[in-house]
């Protein structure tokens, strides 16, 4: 028989498949639009049915956070992989093996120090270290910054190593997750666009070219301005699933948010006018909640879809507590019996996800018709 949304035991994690390839499709659209490749971030989904609809069935050029992630989409046939971690001299063994079990896999550095390490590690067979020279544009997050000379050095060094390989400059707009609306998000944009463009511009002058050159952040990538045309390259990662900290960025609506976690009613408080469902924050995780999501603070955590009356107003490892959103009105519990299923769209879906061992992904009619298992570890 057919198993259904409501069959499954809660909680859980669904996904609409039709979601995550409309989400997949209009970002490739957005990058066509703009002439530029797309490199999709793995981490949100980590699972490889989902790499495999964000490249299109190319298995080519993706953005990982974790080297387990890179072994997982090399295992998986995938190429043209970039560890977009700053690189740790401990794990360059480890990306050694993948540097040479692949065609073209690159690691990103922003010191001297780890600089030194790869030249000093031979990959053999005259093969070189593909590196991405990660950049801060005024982020403040990591990478050198874009208007020093050490990022002249930086490049230099790699230029004049027979070890080494300049494959281009990688800047994350991690500030367009800060203020509020569109505005802030396109000043952010522009301002990084135009930070890795003057750096292109300065390696000109010393007769160095720059292969690759791009920014990325879902809500940048998904309201793109016309200035990213002129990179090469987009990053973007989240909008495979968008959640709902996305949706108050104007990154997507409710309709294209992908995953929610599925919940039951196990219990009635009238004492206290609560109830309580059975996912805590080892099913949806602690990030988020009120206005460090962009929310009015005390709104609660997440959204529970159809019912804009209610709020998740805390969560314990594995319940949370239902209140109304006017807790000074009276919860009509039976409106709610026990049994009751909610859905609860994740306001951080990467982390939502990475609580997960495996997703049960759903179809236009609520039929489960596969279950994806993400890779987990570092």
């Amino acid at each position: 028989m057919q198993r259904k949304v409501y069959d499954l035991s809660t909680p859980c994690l669904v996904v609409h498949k039709a979601k995550v390839k409309s989400n997949a499709d209009k970002m490739q659209e957005r990058a066509d639009w703009a002439g530029v490749a797309l490199r999709p971030h793995f981490k949100t989904s980590k699972c490889v049915e989902a790499a495999i609809i964000q490249t299109g069935g190319t298995k080519r050029c993706m953005a990982v956070s974790t080297l387990a992630e890179a072994e997982c989409l090399q295992e998986n046939g995938f190429e043209d992989i970039l560890y977009a971690v700053p690189l740790s001299t401990s794990k360059i063994e480890r990306c050694a093996r993948l540097a040479r079990a692949m065609n073209d896999f690159s690691v990103m550095i922003d010191s001297q120090h780890s600089l030194i390490a790869l030249d000093s590690k031979n990959l053999g067979n005259d093969k070189q270290w593909n590196i991405f020279v990660k950049i801060d544009c005024n982020n403040g997050r990591a990478g050198i910054l874009y208007s020093s000379d050490d990022a002249l050095v930086l490049v230099n060094a790699i230029i004049k190593s027979n070890k080494l390989n300049f494959r281009g400059l990688y800047a994350h707009c991690g500030d367009s997750y800060h203020g509020t609306g569109l505005d802030c998000v396109h000043q952010v944009a522009k301002r990084t666009t135009l930070n890795v463009l003057e750096l292109v511009e300065r390696l000109k002058e010393e007769s160095i070219t720059c292969p690759v050159y791009g920014i990325g952040s879902t809500p940048t990538c998904s309201n793109p301005i016309p200035v990213m045309s002129k990179l090469t390259e987009w990053h973007p990662g989240n909008y495979i699933f968008y959640d709902v900290f996305q949706m108050t960025k104007g990154s997507c609506s409710q309709d294209e948010i992908a995953c929610f976690v599925l919940t039951r009613v196990i219990g009635h408080y009238p004492q206290s006018n609560h109830m309580i469902v059975d996912c805590g924050f080892t099913a949806l995780s602690l990030h988020g909640g009120g206005d460090c999501c962009g929310l009015t603070p005390g709104s609660g955590y997440r959204k529970i879809e159809g019912h804009p009356e209610l709020k998740l107003a805390e969560m314990n490892q594995e319940h949370g507590l239902i209140r109304l959103v006017n807790e000074s009105a009276t919860l009509e519990f039976a409106t709610y019996p026990i049994g009751t299923i909610f859905r609860i769209f994740p306001d951080h879906s990467c982390a939502t996800a990475a609580m997960h061992r495996v997703f049960f992904i759903a179809d236009e009619s609520e039929n489960i018709i596969e279950e994806w298992r993400p890779v987990s570890g570092w």
